[in-house]
């Protein structure tokens, strides 16, 4: 008889966490403990420009912001890796995911979407910061902040820190179709996924998910559920400055060939 030796363990899936505007790695502190018991390696980064003392954010770029999150995806010595994006974060990620795609296993956009090649967030900011505080009631009378306790909020008022304003005009370039085969998955808690996809099917390239032939619901067994698995999805966010103006995201036929979205249970993320 043959003794077989049990198989060993391979390495924790690693999960790159990017925390949108105005946000540090402290945005995860809620999530990585979760994502650490549930057998996962969290990553979470703070971004070039974000750090509380950086002493000169005006001379940070969005190519720096990608920089930093190649270096994630690219040191985890060939373990599987899932890129997690939140919000204003979305351009540097797309950058990354499109230099990158063979590192990237899964990429999850929360209340945002991939950009398009060519995309500006918005080329009118002016100066070298884009302070929280410029955005501050935009965000909350549109919903963004939804769900968030007061608590919380205030702790991102008090921890936030001026975005590098050059990571709003600066241009996005993408050259991999190959990104848009990773799988992903679109996370929607300021608005919900029905109505992102209304938008979508309207045609409306602001603020939309879409899924053709799709339906959208809440999903009852957790916060990535499938709305529905089909074609493409499309969500989209408010460029800092400018409500109510489109935002270049991926057009419908672009996008993410195996993507989902859903609404998460129990409001907005931070």
């Amino acid at each position: 008889m043959t003794d077989v030796a049990p198989a060993r363990p391979g390495p924790a899936p690693r999960v790159v966490l990017v925390p949108g505007f105005w946000l540090g790695a402290w945005a995860w502190d809620d999530v990585a403990p979760h994502l650490a018991a549930a057998g996962l390696e969290p990553v979470a980064l703070t971004l070039p420009g974000l750090e509380p003392d950086h002493p000169d954010r005006g001379s940070v770029t969005v190519e720096d912001q990608v920089r930093a999150i190649e270096d994630a995806l690219t040191g985890g010595d060939g373990v599987a890796t899932v890129l997690v994006a939140h919000s204003g974060a979305a351009a540097a990620a797309t950058v990354a995911l499109d230099r990158h795609v063979d590192e990237v296993a899964h990429v999850v956009w929360v209340d945002t979407a991939p950009a398009s090649d060519g995309f500006v967030m918005n080329p009118d900011v002016e100066g070298p910061e884009y302070p929280l505080t410029a955005q501050w009631e935009e965000e909350m009378a549109q919903g963004s902040m939804r769900g968030l306790t007061d608590e919380q909020l205030a702790a991102f008022q008090r921890r936030a820190v001026p975005q590098p304003a050059a990571s709003l005009r600066d241009r996005v370039a993408l050259t991999s179709p190959r990104r848009l085969d990773v799988p992903s998955t679109i996370v929607c808690t300021a608005f919900p996924a029905a109505e992102y996809r209304s938008y979508a099917e309207q045609g409306v390239p602001f603020r939309s998910a879409g899924v053709p032939g799709a339906r959208a619901h809440r999903p009852a067994h957790g916060p990535l559920a499938d709305v529905e698995r089909a074609g493409a999805a499309r969500c989209g966010h408010r460029r800092p400055g400018a409500a109510q103006r489109p935002v270049g995201h991926e057009a419908p036929s672009r996008l993410p060939r195996c993507a989902r979205a859903a609404d998460p249970p129990g409001g907005g993320i931070a």
